[in-house]
C-alpha cells in the first residue's frame, strides 16, 4: 500500500489571497487522493501544503514584466529538493500571465496561477496543476502495467520504455544504395549538442551510453507502393510493423547488451525508390516522415533530392541535416520515457524546456513513476524466489543470497518510508538498491543451476548409472534370502 507525499508551496502575493480563506496565513492544509491500481494495490497521495505569503525577495522576483523572467528569477528563492512544487498565486489583474491564461507551468519546480476569485476556484486550478507536475492516476497506472487489468489502461500505457538501471542508445544510418548516395552524417556532433543535454538530465534516473553506426545495403524488407499522382513511393501505417524484424537482425546492437536498447535508424531510401513518403492511417502524410515504435525506437526516412541534370556523376555527396533528424529523434526520445505531454486545459501554458530536453518537474514526474515500478518489480522478484523455493525443497540457499534478500526487503521498506515523507530522491536511490539485491539474489549462479536439475531429470540421469551395478547385487540378495529360508525350513540334527 503506497503512500506519495508531495510537499506543495503556497505562496500568496500581495492581493492574490482569497476573502474566504478559512485560517490567516501562514497555515498547513493537506489534500487526500487515492489511486485504485487493483484489489490488492491501493496507491494514496498526499499533497502537503504550506500556506504563506510572498517573502520581499519573492515579490521583487515578480514584479518583472513576463512569466518567463518571474520563473528565471524565482528559482534561486525555491526549495529545490526533488519532488517538491512551489506555486505563486498572483492577482487576478497581473499582466504576468498572458491574455486567457490563468496557469503558468516554468522550466523547473514552480509556476504561476491567478487568484480565480474565491477559494473553490483556486483549489480546482492547484489540484489540477499538482498532478500535472507530479503524478496522475494514469502516469501510476502505467507504471504499474504489469499489474493493471488491460481495459484500466490508456492507448499509450505500454509505450514507454520499463525502469532499468541502464539503457543503451543506438543512432543508425541506413544506406541502402551507396552507389548512388554518399551520405555523411556529422552525428558525433549531434549528439554531443543535442542529445547530450537530456541525458545529462536524465542521469539521475539510469546510466546511459551512446553508439553510432552506418550500415550499407540494408533495406527495409517492405516494397513501397508507386503513387502516380505524386510521382512518389508511400509506405502505409499497416506495413510499417513489417519493416522492423528485417532491419533488426542487421543492427545487432541488442545481441550482447544487459539494458534495453532505444535504436533510433535514418533511412535514406534508394534510388529507385526515392521519394519515399510514410501515410497515417487515415492516408495523410506524415509530416516529420518518421514513425516510432514503443519500446524500441524510431525510424525516419530522409529523402535526398534529385540531381537538377540526370548527367549527374554518382554517387551524390549527400550531407543530412542534423538539426531536423535531432528535433525528431529527440521528440521519440521523450516519447519512450513516456515524457509525452497530458492535454492540458486550454487556459494552461507550459514552458519550453529549451535545450535541455526535460523540464525539472518533469524529470521529478519520472521518478515517481521509476520509483513505484521498482518497487513493484522487486516485491515480483522476490515473490517469485519464494515460490521457487517452496517447490525445489533441496536448494541450498547461501549466506550472501540470503543478505541480498533481506538487504532488498530493507531497501523497499526504506523506499517506502521516503516516499511517504516525500524524499523523493532517497526514496528512488532506495527504490534502485533494492531491484540491484533481488536481481543478485534471484540470478545467483548458485540457485540457477538448480532450476534446469528437477527430479524426474535425476531419475533419468541416475537410473542408467546405478542399474548395471544394481542387478548382480539384488541378485546376490535374494539368492541370500533363499538360501536362509530353506536353512529355516531343514530340520536340526540331534545327537
Amino acid at each position: 500500500q503506497f503512500q506519495l507525499a508531495v510537499p506543495v508551496a503556497v505562496v500568496f502575493a500581495p492581493g492574490s489571497v482569497p476573502g474566504d480563506l478559512p485560517r490567516p496565513l501562514p497555515f498547513r492544509d493537506v489534500q487526500e487522493m487515492e489511486i485504485s491500481v487493483n484489489l490488492r494495490t491501493r496507491i494514496t497521495s498526499r499533497y502537503e501544503m504550506v500556506c504563506r505569503s510572498t517573502t520581499a525577495q519573492e515579490e521583487a522576483a515578480l514584479d518583472v514584466a513576463t512569466a518567463r523572467e518571474a520563473d528565471a528569477a524565482l528559482r534561486p528563492l525555491q526549495d529545490a529538493s526533488l519532488g517538491s512544487l512551489t506555486v505563486y498565486v498572483v492577482p487576478e489583474t497581473s499582466s504576468l500571465l498572458p491574455q486567457g491564461i490563468s496557469v503558468y507551468v516554468g522550466k523547473h519546480r514552480s509556476a504561476l496561477v491567478r487568484a480565480g476569485g474565491d477559494l473553490a476556484a483556486l483549489r480546482t486550478r492547484l489540484q489540477q496543476l499538482t498532478q500535472v507536475m507530479s503524478f496522475t492516476a494514469s502516469s501510476i497506472a502505467a507504471a504499474l502495467s504489469d499489474r493493471v487489468p488491460d481495459g484500466q489502461l490508456g492507448p499509450d500505457a505500454r509505450r514507454h520504455l520499463k525502469s532499468s538501471l541502464g539503457y543503451e542508445i543506438t543512432f543508425s544510418l541506413l544506406n541502402p544504395d551507396p552507389k548512388s548516395h554518399a551520405v555523411d552524417w556529422d552525428i558525433e556532433d549531434a549528439v554531443n549538442r543535442y542529445v547530450q543535454p537530456v541525458l545529462d538530465k536524465l542521469s539521475l534516473l539510469a546510466n546511459f551510453s551512446v553508439d553510432s553506426q552506418i550500415l550499407y545495403y540494408a533495406v527495409l524488407g517492405v516494397t513501397p507502393r508507386f503513387d502516380k499522382e505524386s510521382s512518389s513511393f508511400l509506405l502505409s501505417a499497416h506495413s510499417l510493423p513489417h519493416v522492423i524484424n528485417p532491419v533488426e537482425a542487421r543492427l545487432g546492437s541488442s545481441a550482447a547488451s544487459l539494458y534495453p536498447v532505444l535504436n533510433f535508424l535514418l533511412y535514406v531510401p534508394e534510388r529507385s525508390h526515392s521519394p519515399l513518403y510514410i501515410q497515417d492511417k487515415d492516408g495523410a502524410p506524415v509530416s516529420t516522415n518518421a514513425f516510432h515504435s514503443p519500446r524500441w525506437g524510431g525510424i525516419m526516412v530522409y529523402n535526398v533530392e534529385a540531381p537538377a541534370s540526370p548527367q549527374a556523376s554518382l554517387p551524390l555527396h549527400v550531407d543530412v541535416d542534423m538539426v531536423r533528424v535531432m528535433e525528431v529523434f529527440l521528440a521519440q526520445l521523450r516519447l519512450l520515457f513516456g515524457l509525452s505531454r497530458e492535454e492540458l486545459p486550454p487556459e494552461f501554458l507550459v514552458e519550453s524546456p529549451g535545450n535541455e530536453g526535460l523540464a525539472d518537474w518533469e524529470l521529478d514526474r519520472l521518478l515517481w513513476a521509476h520509483t513505484v515500478e521498482n518497487i513493484v518489480t522487486v516485491s515480483t522478484t522476490l515473490t517469485s524466489l519464494a515460490q521457487l523455493l517452496d517447490k525445489i525443497g533441496n536448494i541450498v540457499i547461501k549466506d550472501d543470497v540470503a543478505s541480498e534478500v533481506y538487504r532488498a526487503v530493507a531497501s523497499v521498506q526504506n523506499a517506502m518510508a521516503k516516499l511517504a515523507t516525500g524524499h523523493l530522491h532517497s526514496a528512488f536511490q532506495a527504490s534502485k538498491e533494492a531491484v540491484t539485491s533481488s536481481e543478485r539474489a534471484f540470478f545467483d549462479p548458485s540457485l540457477l543451476h538448480l532450476l534446469y536439475f528437477p527430479d524426474d531429470q535425476k531419475f533419468a540421469i541416475y537410473i542408467p548409472l546405478f542399474l548395471p551395478m544394481a542387478v548382480p547385487i539384488l541378485l546376490s540378495l535374494a539368492k541370500i534370502v533363499r538360501e536362509a529360508r530353506q536353512h529355516k525350513k531343514e530340520p536340526t540334527k540331534m545327537d
